[in-house]
């Protein structure tokens, strides 16, 4: 207990360098798209890591289209021997935060502190949870805990967009897979109380509609895309709505009405391309970008197929056009066992640290969990970090400074638990 008692007082004393370091990688606006100062959030997490012992490698995504010159797509691995290689439990999360959008009443990439919470873009989603995961590293080194396993570190990029660049390159470049790593543990923001153990699948994909061009004075001379693609997305909420609410998972998604599977219009765009808004013509083209959840219990060529239904319903009823579905991104939902020893560690720690039980719950979005599980083939993965869900993506989202000292308490405790040598 002498470990583990200095350790939750060490990440107690030292609150004030935890907060600093969670507004410091607030400040940097690595927003995605397009991939903006990723590097220099690399740089400082890597110079941390390195302070306290881990051998570092920056790794630059050669060959995926998304790295450049002026964006590059910079990854940050930082690894820690023990007195045997196995088994090797791995920190990672994401380094990249969405645009910050409108509606702030603060500075979005200010790292403001004011009563108990730091505000930000990023804030829960998730550079508290990279501060949380490198502090408790951190703790649990300078406390002396000797580790019979290594461990391991990873900042990537892009997971906000699909993380092609970042763990799922990881995973091909075999930095994550199951023949040396054993856990996987991602400060998602999911509540402090909560262990996520997977989360639905996703279907984006695209759909073109091509009518035919006209004078805009005299609509009956064409086929007008944008009005047919209205009536395709009236159709999908009549038709596919019900029978969404008839499907529900076993999975234990939150918020609840999430376990049913659900279909948004994410981006449209209509008209001649490249044209201002000001046109007279009638649009012979229109493009929506839509999202499909789906459920573990929903086959994916199913989903498939009940979207093309509609479309081709569609087609059929409005004459002379055309409805063409082009898939953009997939992934599979994923479900770490309940009884797996990287879960029922978690519990035991947020127990310890919370003094109550911790709830098993899923995402209803996906996370790098998918390329973990999917391409690395890791079984033992989960979510557990500061930062509450329903915050992460909107104006003023932010951190309470509690959730972010309690979560690098149950982090360091599971390290110890995890890999350490079983005297501490």
């Amino acid at each position: 207990m002498r470990h583990r008692d200095a350790i939750l007082a060490r990440v107690e004393a030292r609150q004030d360098e935890l907060v600093e370091l969670t507004r410091e990688l607030i400040r940097i606006p690595t927003i995605n798209p397009p991939g903006q100062h990723y590097a220099e959030c690399a740089a400082l997490l890597a110079d941390r890591l390195s302070a306290v012992g881990f051998e570092v490698e920056l790794l630059r995504a050669e060959g995926e289209p998304e790295h450049s010159r002026q964006h590059p797509r910079v990854n940050v691995l930082g690894r820690l021997a023990g007195r045997e290689p196995r088994p090797c439990l791995h920190l990672n999360g994401h380094l990249d935060v969405v645009p910050p959008g409108h509606g702030w009443k603060v500075d979005p990439f200010g790292g403001l502190v004011r009563e108990g919470r730091i505000y930000g873009r990023g804030s829960a989603d998730m550079k508290a949870g990279l501060a949380a995961a490198l502090f408790a590293c951190e703790a649990v080194l300078h406390c002396g805990v000797p580790l019979q396993g290594q461990l391991e570190f990873s900042a990537t990029v892009d997971e906000e967009s699909g993380g092609q660049a970042g763990v799922a390159w990881l995973a091909r470049h075999g930095w994550l897979d199951s023949s040396r790593v054993d856990f996987v543990i991602i400060p998602e923001p999911l509540d402090v109380d909560r262990i996520c153990i997977g989360h639905r699948g996703a279907y984006w994909f695209k759909v073109i509609v091509q009518g035919r061009i006209g004078h805009g004075s005299m609509p009956l001379g064409g086929i007008n895309a944008i009005e047919i693609m209205g009536r395709l997305l009236e159709d999908f909420r009549n038709q596919l709505g019900p029978r969404f609410l008839t499907r529900k998972t076993s999975l234990p998604v939150v918020p609840t009405e999430a376990r049913h599977p659900s279909l948004n219009c994410n981006a449209i765009h209509g008209g001649q391309a490249g044209e201002r808004i000001q046109t007279p013509c009638i649009p012979d083209r229109c493009e929506a970008v839509l999202d499909r959840r789906f459920l573990p219990e929903e086959n994916l060529d199913q989903v498939r197929a009940e979207i093309q239904e509609r479309l081709r319903a569609v087609e059929l009823e409005n004459g002379d056009c055309t409805l063409q579905l082009e898939d953009l991104m997939i992934a599979q939902p994923v479900q770490t066992h309940s009884g797996s020893q990287v879960v029922r560690t978690l519990q035991e720690s947020v127990r310890q640290v919370l003094g109550r039980a911790a709830k098993l719950v899923a995402s209803p979005g996906t996370y790098d969990h998918k390329h973990v599980t999917q391409i690395g083939g890791i079984q033992q993965c989960v979510a557990y970090g500061p930062g509450r869900l329903d915050l992460a993506h909107q104006p003023d989202e932010y951190c309470a400074i509690e959730d972010l000292v309690d979560a690098t308490k149950v982090l360091a405790l599971s390290i110890v638990d995890l890999i350490g040598d079983g005297e501490t």
